[in-house]
């Protein structure tokens, strides 16, 4: 192997003007592809931490049957208090989470008066809600950051139509479960910025002035809401955890709860899962760019080097040293261009992230700060080595299968 490799080199060295060429070709597409990755997972990763950390949080648990029906704020599929009390007894077994949120959603009407509006209220324990989603506060942009009872957070949407200012007194009237209605007068604590996806109407106060509104007898919630120590861990602990939690079931036998992740609930979600798919195609053309290129110059180099493949087969080498040297060769070619790739591209990412180029995002500027992820790098680097190798194979073989006889009459 030793001596195929100092005579794959040698031969490589001939041809510089081939080998640069060949190399140059799977450095250009390996680092487009690893500056790409790196920039979109940036910002694919900015947009998911805005969203969780704002209002969705990581993993949401509801009574089953509630997603079917969540646009209509359901008051009876909540989660019982002896339902919550027993998944709050899972959870806390669960070291993978960092804090859980529980939410009473109901719809309602606002009224300052003189107009009157729906809105989408959330009634949540401030303490553990800001911890759970610990963004929620960066979105108050008029008022305290923080929520008490008698209290509320109205979306910027309504505090503009309806002219609602700090300290406005408003009344929120809904209907409980029984069908009774029911009002309460509240002050306006902040203005609540909006995110991303249909959440423009959505309102927060406090748990107890909900209970009181929807004259809750118990302890009940429209779902609790939890934050990972490692987002990473995402879907693994949504599995483990509903896994957990499908052994509870009701009287007719279906489970109590249904776990489900952030994107399974948010329409960013499926958004996410096309970046990913176009990183997967740009990849697809590294891997086309990389194959084409070898393919052409390792065929080139065979039927210049006819006369020297026969010479060498007319001494006695066997076929598949031939195959062997040429496969080599390409990944030798591999190598380097990984190599030199890798290096050109942490160069690149080095630099954006000093430039720190920031363009608008809401009311803030996201700065563009590629991630640097090493499995990406190593999976990206694997594929175009593989690629090399493989691509080199059908020259390869030809080159292995040539008649010495006719190779010198040609010649």
């Amino acid at each position: 192997m030793h001596s195929l490799l100092k005579i794959a080199l040698r031969n490589l060295l001939r041809y510089k003007r081939r080998t640069v060429l060949t190399v140059s070709l799977i450095v250009i597409g390996l680092v487009f592809v690893l500056v790409f990755i790196s920039v979109s997972g940036s910002f694919k990763q900015m947009i998911i931490g805005q969203i969780t950390d704002s209002m969705m949080g990581h993993i949401q648990i509801h009574k089953k049957g509630y997603v079917a029906s969540i646009d209509n704020l359901p008051l009876d599929v909540n989660l019982s208090s002896k339902s919550l009390a027993k998944l709050k007894e899972v959870l806390s077994r669960e070291k993978s989470i960092l804090c859980y949120s529980e939410r009473i959603k109901f719809g309602g009407m606002l009224s300052n008066y003189s107009e009157t509006t729906n809105i989408r209220l959330n009634g949540i324990k401030p303490e553990q809600e800001f911890q759970t989603v610990p963004l929620l506060t960066s979105r108050i942009i008029e008022g305290k950051k923080s929520l008490k009872r008698g209290e509320i957070l109205v979306p910027i949407l309504l505090a503009k139509g309806m002219n609602l200012k700090i300290g406005t007194p408003v009344v929120v009237v809904t209907t409980n479960k029984d069908g009774s209605v029911n009002g309460k007068t509240l002050m306006v604590a902040g203005v609540l910025e909006n995110v991303i996806g249909p959440m423009g109407r959505d309102g927060y106060i406090h748990y107890d002035d909900a209970a009181d509104l929807l004259r809750m007898e118990q302890s009940e919630a429209s779902e609790v809401v939890l934050r990972l120590r490692d987002y990473d861990q995402l879907h693994r602990v949504e599995k483990e955890l509903a896994q957990i939690l499908s052994q509870e079931l009701m009287k007719n036998g279906k489970p109590v709860f249904e776990v489900h992740a952030w994107d399974k609930l948010h329409p960013f979600g499926n958004i996410a899962g096309m970046i990913d798919m176009m990183t997967f195609f740009t990849t697809l053309m590294l891997v086309a760019i990389v194959l084409i290129s070898i393919l052409n110059v390792m065929t080139m180099a065979v039927y210049e080097r006819m006369k020297e493949i026969g010479t060498i087969i007319a001494l006695g080498t066997l076929p598949g040293k031939i195959a062997q040297l040429f496969l080599v060769e390409g990944l030798s070619m591999g190598v380097v261009g990984v190599l030199a790739g890798n290096v050109i591209s942490l160069i690149l990412l080095a630099v954006i992230k000093h430039l720190k180029i920031t363009f608008p995002f809401l009311r803030d500027e996201f700065i563009l700060a590629p991630r640097v992820n090493p499995l990406d790098f190593l999976i990206a680097s694997l594929i175009v080595i593989f690629i090399s190798t493989l691509a080199t194979l059908q020259p390869a073989l030809k080159a292995s299968r040539l008649d010495p006889v006719k190779t010198f009459r040609q010649m």
